[in-house]
């Protein structure tokens, strides 16, 4: 492709630009080829354009820098100056690619983001259509999964990969829009139809600094992303969407509002039964009753935001209602594991911050006959701030605790623990997770629930700066295992 056919602006690059071929993208002076732009970026401790002469050494055709970086060059190599080289970097990916799947519904929310995104998939798929969707779990398709690290991947990743779902004939696509990956420009250049929120509560801080920080970049998705032919789906019974809802009005978006107090897609009734919850539904003035095969509140609101990004896709309202009875839960997303030799149910879930954790043994406590148990830690070189904040959920919503380790990174564990156990001191502390779990396993008895949270569907518990293989789901398995169970 002509680098002139890249730049949004082609005279930013001079005469220079005329003629030049790129191969290839990247923000890595390691991958560079010859003819490769090459992105020199500012991270948080190293500033790429330090490696320019490594990357023009390797061939690089073109490079993209800051406004103002001291850049030398060949004349031979254009040298692209930006304000904003990072989201510059994402349009052009989208350019470089091109192809996406024609629908494409983004979501983000403090939790919520995977089930909102699967549930997407799920409806639009029941309706018949090639679905898919990206983000924690990976792309997700008809035909399976494929895991990946990162809520949002970068922008080169993230565009090569919607240029291959298009070309497997994937017409519609749900994503998680991480507060990370909204901020760094990874979803610049997607074309979006609809954007979802959840909720917002504490998180990140590590990274963001403020909460206000945090929101903002959450808003992003809504103020700058959301074209104008797009449509906002919020969940109006969560007070922090009224500013979602104002800042799409500003620009004359239009909001699909869901919940007990929503315009579009209104909850009249919420009646438990069993693991299930029977909804009586209104849109435009027609009532519908779906039979919800999940527990827990949070999940009613992730079920409505997803059946509101689809209808404002274009799907028939009859249709994504229908698809609610068949729902299934996201891996490690309030997910029953099983049942104790003593007949005690054990659930697993992905929650890591104060208000999922809540939410979660808010959602477990109507199956409570006896004891409400939790096993969860804490991550390390992550927001310490909210390590009290969890002990005090749990000591508040639960009946037994056993405090133990999360992902502890470079941190020291038993510091992590100590943080958390200030909240919460009676509860049991073991460091080793495996042990943990299969003490509280054991412990769980008749008319008892356990929660073990924190890690859901990951496969690795980061230890220094090794990830050591460790599943939430196998050592569940193992413990009830031990206990006689089958």
């Amino acid at each position: 492709m002509q680098l002139i056919e890249l730049i949004e602006n082609p005279e930013r690059a001079g005469g220079a630009a005329r003629g030049v071929t790129v191969n290839a993208l990247t923000a890595d002076s390691r991958l560079v080829k010859p003819g490769t732009l090459f992105a020199a970026l500012k991270g948080s401790t190293v500033d790429g354009t330090a490696f320019i002469p490594d990357a023009i050494a390797a061939g690089a055709s073109a490079i993209l820098t800051y406004e103002g970086a001291r850049a030398d060059a060949p004349a031979s190599v254009p040298i692209i100056e930006s304000v904003d080289p990072r989201r510059d970097f994402a349009l052009m990916a989208a350019r470089f690619y091109d192809a996406q799947p024609e629908t494409i519904a983004a979501v983000t929310g403090t939790a919520g983001k995977t089930s909102v995104a699967d549930f997407t998939r799920q409806i639009w798929a029941h309706a018949g259509l090639n679905a898919a969707s990206l983000g924690t779990l990976g792309v997700v398709t008809a035909t399976g999964a494929d895991y990946g690290a990162l809520t949002t991947p970068d922008p080169v990743a993230l565009h090569e990969r919607l240029a291959g779902l298009a070309g497997a004939g994937i017409s519609h696509l749900a994503m998680e829009a991480s507060s990370h990956g909204i901020d760094q420009r990874r979803l610049d250049g997607v074309r979006l139809k609809a954007a979802g929120f959840t909720n917002i509560g504490r998180d990140h801080l590590d990274y963001h600094g403020t909460f206000e920080a945090y929101f903002a970049a959450k808003l992003r998705l809504f103020d700058t992303l959301l074209p104008e032919t797009g449509i906002a789906v919020l969940d109006a019974d969560r007070a922090e969407s009224a500013r979602v809802a104002e800042t799409v009005r500003i620009r004359g978006i239009d909001v699909f509002s869901v919940g007990r107090t929503g315009r579009d897609l209104r909850l009249l009734t919420l009646s438990p039964d069993g693991f299930r919850q029977v909804l009586e539904l209104d849109i435009a003035g027609k009532r519908f009753k779906a039979a919800l095969p999940l527990a827990g509140t949070f999940q009613v609101s992730n079920a409505l935001v997803a059946a509101g990004m689809t209808i404002v896709c274009g799907l028939e309202a009859v249709k994504a209602i229908a698809a609610l009875e068949t729902l299934k839960g996201a891996k490690g997303r309030l997910e029953f594991a099983g049942k104790t030799a003593k007949d005690g149910l054990v659930f697993i879930d992905y929650s890591h911050k104060p208000d999922a954790l809540e939410a979660a043994l808010k959602a477990l406590r109507p199956f409570v006959k006896n004891r409400l148990l939790v096993v969860f830690g804490a991550g390390g070189d992550r927001d310490p701030g909210k390590r009290p904040l969890m002990g005090a959920v749990a000591a508040k919503e639960a009946d037994r605790v056993v405090v133990t380790d999360d992902n502890p990174r470079s941190e020291e564990p038993a510091l992590i623990r100590k943080a958390i156990l200030e909240a919460v001191p009676d509860a049991i502390e073991i460091g080793d997770r495996a042990e943990a779990i299969a003490v509280a396993v054991a412990e769980t008895g008749p008319g008892d629930v356990l929660l073990v949270a924190g890690k859901g569907h990951e496969t690795g518990q980061i230890i220094g700066d090794e990830v050591k293989p460790f599943s939430d789901h196998e050592a569940v398995a193992a413990a009830i295992a031990q206990t006689g169970a089958h």
